[in-house]
């Protein structure tokens, strides 16, 4: 497969970049990519990378299972508990930090979050471009292929874990500023990989997810890319919960028949929010921004 280069740093538009680390495919391909740095900014991405109309490929998978709902196996019972957990806890987040009712769902995958909403008396829509996920979110509310579709503005705007997968990074953060009511919010939850889990893992930690993750984010990236876009980050609130799932896969592309695994990810996801609590770095994150 023919891969295209970003020339240009998206953040500060430095041409110059130095190589960070090199990690695989573990779901779809087993191929290896290059993970580059900015060398003046500090961004970091994926570099080459699938094109945008190539990238679905990566996406034909069980294993993926916010598009798929799952194949059944552990890991995914495992992320459906997770998952049932925390859509309580993302609901009130999003209720404390917005004025209305009204929400987008970005990247809303198989509508589960919608649905969630939805019960608890939201006004919700849906954007999300693969269409197997967008037919089973469509049980919960309208879900449009693409953001032009959603013509009306929101008192809250979700992506989780959906920014790093976009390819037109900058103009993508625009257009949804400008869907955002003027005193909405925008919630954007990604892998923070200056977290210590992600240290300790390097080339196996799962949140990179290569070619999926066409970006990854620290909180000094994160935070430039919104005020280019006209936002303003108002809070980052850590997602502890994601350090054990994380781990817990990259155990298993580290050592997939070690029985210790599963122990081992306990260990580590535990230190890491444990230095976390110290240096802010936590596995996830998620900005809460509203518009300039």
């Amino acid at each position: 497969m023919t891969l295209e280069t970003i020339s240009a740093c998206p953040i500060c538009h430095t041409n110059i970049f130095q190589p960070f680390i090199t990690a695989k495919d573990y779901t779809v391909s087993q191929q290896d990519f290059q993970i580059v740095t900015c060398t003046r900014c500090g961004f970091t991405f994926t570099n080459p990378r699938p094109s945008a109309d190539t990238i679905h490929q990566f996406y034909q998978s069980e294993n993926y299972i916010s598009h798929t709902g799952g194949s059944g196996g552990l890991m995914d019972r495992l992320y459906r508990l997770a998952r049932n957990f925390t859509l309580r806890w993302k609901e009130k987040i999003v209720a404390d930090y917005s004025t209305g009712k009204k929400l987008l769902d970005y990247g809303c995958g198989t509508g589960n979050f919608l649905g969630y909403m939805k019960r608890k008396k939201w006004e919700v829509t849906g954007v999300e471009p693969a269409a197997e996920a967008r037919e089973k979110a469509s049980a919960y509310a309208t879900v449009y292929p693409g953001l032009d579709s959603a013509t009306e503005t929101y008192t809250a705007i979700t992506l989780w874990h959906v920014l790093e997968h976009i390819h037109d990074l900058n103009q993508k953060l625009i257009d949804l500023k400008n869907k955002l009511a003027p005193s909405g919010t925008i919630f954007i939850a990604v892998p923070n990989y200056k977290s210590a889990d992600a240290k300790h893992y390097a080339g196996h930690w799962a949140a990179y997810d290569v070619p999926r993750h066409l970006w990854h984010f620290d909180r000094h990236a994160m935070e430039t890319a919104l005020t280019q876009a006209g936002l303003k980050l108002e809070k980052i609130i850590p997602m502890k919960l994601d350090a054990y799932y994380v781990a817990l896969l990259s155990e298993s592309y580290k050592k997939p028949k070690a029985t210790s695994r599963y122990v081992n990810a306990f260990w580590q996801a535990f230190k890491s929010n444990h230095a976390a609590a110290r240096t802010g770095e936590f596995s996830s994150l998620i900005y809460i921004a509203k518009p300039i």
